[in-house]
């Protein structure tokens, strides 16, 4: 094993900016592209990801640094195999709060202890929350892009926590003793909006004992799966759901796949053309024909955004839980561009290797159950 020097990557326009929290530890094992550090600038923040897999021997940086491209910021010891391709430019987290990276692995664990909070409840006493926090104020909280990430996760809403870091920054231990301040707190009125707080007064699950019943096995859910969760049961209670069947004949499209995919073998191609590559670009045209369906509603309520892009997601399953790539820019690719992109990224996500921005921006979600030989169903997204 080596020592390896990780620097600051390519930031884009950014001459200078400003360390405003560090991610790992000395002695931590860190991945290819684990955030390291967030920086910001007067535009945005970031994440600084590690460009290579190893043991944390050393960190250069320190809060209230600036760093530049090229500067050090640690020293590892880099694991076998454990330098990265060439990475993309570290500016793509922009302002947007899904846009960057995960937070270091150990971060999300309080996410099972938050599931149960139905909405968050005023904060302690001794951290009073800002009154009457307007919807568009959890947009101007002082957090970086995994705060906001982590928030999100919980259910938190960041314009109802105290910040303690520098400049007031909300830092996740912020947002954790937020979290326990309401579990701790007496049962309040569910907030209006935003979150997990759906304006539903709902009864408390009740709690059983199964093992009374028979035999049983505890088994820790994956981090996707304690993520998804909460995330699905929102989106069940805010948005309505509508469920149509129909039927198309095709008998023609597909002889025309299958004989396609005949000629691709004898060339020697890697392409193999499914089904679902057909149903998305499909789903383009409708799309474009029906726009209304390519369209969210503002978030005050006031109005309908509709999209001018087709970024298609679709459900991947992987060892750890269910995830959705996003195929972008869907009605400018052949059908074999979008099939031999599927096949990219649903390996990329089998290995664990998806980045944010491969996961983020769809305007239209197809499911397939074809793969396991089903036919008709209603699942939540």
């Amino acid at each position: 094993m080596s020592i390896v020097e990780v620097k600051v990557p390519d930031i884009g326009d950014f001459k200078e900016v400003e360390v405003i929290e560090l991610m790992v530890k000395p002695g931590d094992t860190i991945k290819v592209d684990q955030s390291l550090v967030t920086v910001e600038s007067d535009k945005a923040s970031m994440e600084i990801p590690s460009s290579h897999a190893g043991v944390v021997k050393e960190i250069k940086v320190k809060v209230g640094d600036k760093v530049a491209e090229g500067s050090l910021v640690l020293m590892l010891e880099e694991a076998e195999g454990g330098a990265a391709a060439p990475a993309a430019p570290a500016a793509e987290a922009a302002p947007a709060p899904a846009a960057a990276p995960a937070p270091a692995p150990a971060a999300p664990a309080p996410a099972p202890a938050a599931a149960p909070a139905p909405a968050p409840a005023p904060a302690p006493a001794a951290a009073p929350a800002p009154a009457a926090a307007s919807a568009g104020d959890a947009s101007k909280a002082h957090a970086s892009p995994s705060i906001r990430k982590f928030a999100r996760e919980l259910g938190v809403d960041l314009s109802r926590v105290p910040g303690t870091g520098p400049k007031n920054r909300i830092t996740q231990q912020d947002v954790q003793n937020f979290v326990k301040g309401v579990m701790a707190a007496p049962a309040a009125a569910p907030a209006a909006k935003g979150g997990s707080g759906v304006g539903l007064d709902l009864l408390p699950w009740p709690s059983l004992d199964f093992s009374k019943f028979g035999a049983t096995e505890t088994v820790p859910l994956s981090r996707i799966k304690k993520i998804s969760g909460p995330n699905l049961h929102r989106n069940w209670v805010m948005i309505p759901h509508v469920t149509q069947f129909d039927e198309a004949d095709v008998t023609d499209l597909e002889q025309f796949r299958v004989d396609s995919n005949a000629a691709l073998a004898k060339q020697k191609s890697a392409v193999k053309l499914t089904m679902l590559a057909f149903v998305i670009k499909a789903s383009v045209a409708a799309l474009k024909k029906y726009p209304q369906f390519n369209s969210s509603i503002s978030e005050d309520g006031s109005a309908l955004i509709v999209k001018q892009y087709y970024n298609i997601g679709f459900a991947a399953d992987t060892p750890n839980g269910l995830v959705v790539p996003v195929v972008k820019d869907a009605d400018k690719k052949t059908v074999s561009q979008i099939a031999t992109e599927m096949g990219e990224l649903s390996a990329q996500a089998r290995e664990g290797k998806l980045s944010p921005a491969n996961m983020q921006g769809a305007s239209f979600t197809i499911s397939s159950l074809g793969g396991i030989g089903g036919h008709l169903g209603s699942d939540l997204r």
